[in-house]
């Protein structure tokens, strides 16, 4: 997909819902990715781990579908079917050969408006819940990961982990859950994509038939409202871990959110410049010549409110101090020395391929168009590739000057006990 021009169709239903699709002829199968604005954004800061516990009570059943029912007709008809919680949004994909999608997509739509979340169900999934919880708490770079997101997102909704706490879901009730469900599962909150062989006038026949009707709509709950804080200083917590062979550091930023996007890509680029290939910045001196790390990585994160841009390394206890110290001095000299045109053509080349790569099959592209949709405006992802490519060496300066300062971020350092 290397066009600018926005390959789907996107058509809003008069009740408020919004269907994109894309035609492809040449496969048998079609993808029906459903978005939902209903992350763990939408969660009062007492209902920590509603939307992804919620996620899991959609498949219990409805009053006309009992539980278990969808899924066994799926895989008889060699489909398959997943969903995902995060902090933005909720979504759920089912991948079905064509002919069989007028019979089994009004099942995934009567799980998703009429999800019955009844009592018992709900007692013994949250005990599945918990255990994740359990389980999570037992990975070192999980609990890394939400130590730093604590500290730099502090009372905002990013800074609270996805799956709740089990002191939170013991206290919540089926009740709540379904006033969370009725509140969150509407129409104007929705984003059906369909990809794959299936004409637009027959794709949008399907949804309008089977997502009728909704639920009746309830208030939202009454969540606050908290800004993404701003960072000040270096913000440093270090953890004392049992059974850890390594040291872990992470050093964390926040970027723009969604109203900024150029601006995020261009910390994509970033973020490839610094860490990303045995030619990056980092990987090549700490890890190749100098080796002080046994690996050293980054990440850039597109969230809607704010983005998290973070570098993370492997090494020896005894090298952490001496790591930060020239992460810091490299990112001082990105700031102020331009970067060279060889340089940033590899960091091109490298984010424009993998967008090529991740646009090629059905399931991706509705991921694409669904996460874009949830965010921001769907046709908006098409211009990734241009904006990578129009970015020049004091434009990078420029944003690390303003997001990756050397003197103001989070540092999270994990330490064998």
């Amino acid at each position: 997909m290397n066009s600018s021009e926005f390959p789907a169709t996107v058509v809003r239903l008069e009740n408020g819902l919004t269907v994109i699709h894309q035609e492809i002829t040449a496969t048998p199968v079609v993808v029906t990715d459903v978005w939902v604005r209903a992350g763990a954004i939408a969660e009062p800061s007492d209902w920590s781990g509603m939307a992804h516990f919620l996620e899991h009570m959609i498949f219990k059943g409805t009053d006309r579908l009992p539980p278990g029912m969808f899924d066994a007709t799926i895989e008889s008809r060699g489909g398959m079917t997943n969903a995902a919680t995060s902090h933005d949004y909720a979504h759920f994909f089912l991948a079905i050969a064509a002919d069989a999608l007028a019979e089994t997509l009004p099942y995934l739509a009567d799980l998703l408006l009429h999800a019955a979340i009844p009592a018992d169900e709900f007692v013994r999934e949250r005990c599945v819940v918990l255990e994740e919880i359990r389980q999570s708490m037992d990975d070192p770079d999980w609990l890394g990961f939400q130590a730093m997101s604590e500290l730099i997102y502090q009372q905002h909704p990013y800074g609270r982990p996805i799956l709740g706490t089990e002191a939170i879901l013991n206290q919540r009730s089926p009740e709540e859950m379904r006033h969370f469900h009725q509140a969150y599962y509407q129409p104007e909150n929705m984003t059906v994509v369909m990809v794959g062989g299936i004409a637009l006038e027959k794709a949008v026949e399907m949804v309008l038939h089977a997502f009728r009707p909704f639920a009746h709509q309830v208030e939202h709950p009454v969540k606050e409202t908290v800004a993404l804080p701003q960072i000040k200083g270096i913000q440093r917590q270090v953890l004392q871990l049992p059974r850890l062979g390594q040291a872990r550091l992470t050093l964390a930023w926040t970027g723009p959110g969604v109203d900024q996007l150029r601006q995020g890509y261009g910390l994509d680029l970033l973020s490839v410049l610094l860490a990303e290939g045995r030619s990056s910045r980092l990987v090549r001196e700490l890890r190749e010549e100098r080796q002080l790390v046994q690996d050293i990585s980054s990440s850039f994160s597109l969230q809607r409110d704010g983005s998290l841009f973070t570098l993370n390394a492997w090494l020896s206890p005894e090298y952490v101090a001496t790591v930060e110290a020239i992460i810091r001095d490299r990112l001082a000299d990105l700031a102020t020395t331009p970067i060279g045109e060889a340089e940033l053509s590899r960091c091109r080349r490298l984010l424009c391929n993998d967008y090529a790569f991740s646009t090629e099959t059905p399931g991706q592209l509705a991921g694409l168009y669904g996460y874009y949709s949830t965010i921001a405006q769907p046709e908006v992802c098409v211009t990734y590739p241009q904006a990578i490519q129009a970015y020049t060496p004091a434009d990078l300066q420029q944003l690390a000057q303003q997001y990756l300062s050397p003197d103001n971020y989070v540092a999270t350092i994990l330490q064998p006990a």
